[in-house]
């Protein structure tokens, strides 16, 4: 699992990369087997570099605990994250994730997840709230643990990726025996960065989970940004600021998705001159503010969390974005035809406008 070494020096590859991703407003629980169908579909989109899932509503007998899927080494990695564990939780349940006997898949990770409760008496950080407490926690596995990664760290939920096609990562990690409410999925063509079990997509903090076509060529400022706000990059894929800058704005910042998509994909300053002077105030103190978060580059971006999923494209949409709706479910793809592989009447399909966010929430 280990990064290649001296990662940055690699040849570039331009590619497309494929998101899919539905959501059932109504908390229906859709089979694992839609979304690997879906992703099937674009399997040209990748080329074997990194695919994975995100899945919410999977384990609902233990969804108040914070649930750790780490990626290790070796067994040894997995015991140095583990005595980390034990010293910031109580662990109520600790296991392998499952997976099956695949082929394509060679020498994969140590996989484990940890089913988590903060201490009561907290060892560290007591005066930062519990969500801030499993960032830091998060933040300090992967900087600070030889050959440990968390791959995600929320409630009732888990980002299950790795080296391979994503059909591939799901027969590994038996996706078809899972249920979910939202499912999103990743076919990766790397670009700037290496494929490798831990730069794969999903990327993930808390209950927040990214999947990307494209490319952030603003990842060396929001890194930077990220880390005076004690969030740190580790996984040398640009779309891990992504995940964590949406957890600083929506978060922590308390912005609305509305407001932080206006952050990530802006609208010109001509666009803006032409609106009423309260707007372009607006807009002016945003850029002002969070000029260090905008993405620049190429991109159409699957944002998930526990109740929502959106879908955002950078503001002269470079990359595809397809929605579409059927009955209580929300489909967003790279592609129409993935959508239809596996939906029946679609009520309404449409590409969203650039940097125009759709956003679709649960019910209740």
């Amino acid at each position: 699992m280990k990064a290649p070494h001296r990662y940055h020096d690699f040849e570039k590859d331009i590619s497309g990369c494929g998101v899919f991703g539905v959501i059932a407003r109504d908390r229906e629980l859709i089979p694992g087997d839609m979304p690997i169908k879906a992703m099937c579909t674009m399997h040209d989109r990748g080329n074997g570099l990194g695919g994975g899932f995100a899945a919410y509503g999977i384990y609902p007998d233990l969804a108040d605990y914070w649930c750790f899927h780490l990626m290790c080494d070796d067994q040894v990695g997995l015991e140095r994250a583990e005595e980390v564990l034990k010293h910031f939780f109580e662990i109520k349940e600790a296991q392998p994730i499952p997976t099956r006997r695949t082929p394509v898949v060679t020498n994969p990770p140590v996989l484990w997840r940890f089913f988590l409760k903060v201490k009561d008496a907290r060892p560290k950080w007591k005066e930062r709230d519990e969500k801030d407490y499993i960032v830091s926690v998060v933040m300090h596995i992967n900087q600070n643990v030889p050959g440990a990664f968390v791959a995600s760290s929320g409630k009732n939920m888990g980002a299950f990726k790795g080296v391979g096609f994503p059909e591939d990562m799901a027969d590994f990690y038996r996706l078809d025996e899972y249920k979910a409410y939202i499912w999103t999925g990743h076919n990766r063509f790397p670009t700037n960065t290496p494929g490798w079990w831990g730069g794969a997509h999903p990327f993930t903090l808390l209950d927040w989970s990214i999947v990307h076509n494209g490319e952030i060529s603003s990842y060396g400022i929001n890194r930077r940004y990220l880390c005076e706000h004690d969030y740190l990059c580790t996984l040398m894929t640009d779309t891990e600021v992504v995940a964590y800058l949406l957890d600083m704005l929506v978060r922590r910042h308390k912005l609305s998705l509305r407001m932080a998509s206006w952050v990530f994909s802006p609208p010109f300053w001509d666009d803006v001159a032409r609106m009423p002077k309260e707007q372009q105030d607006a807009f002016k103190a945003l850029r002002m503010v969070y000029g260090s978060a905008c993405l620049n580059g190429p991109f159409a971006i699957l944002v998930t969390a526990g109740d929502f999923m959106m879908g955002l494209n950078d503001r002269v949409k470079l990359r595809p974005l397809v929605v579409a709706e059927e009955g209580k479910r929300v489909y967003m793809s790279s592609e129409e035809s993935s959508i239809r592989e596996v939906s029946g009447t679609l009520d309404k399909v449409w590409a969203p406008k650039a940097g125009e966010p759709v956003i679709a929430t649960l019910e209740n």
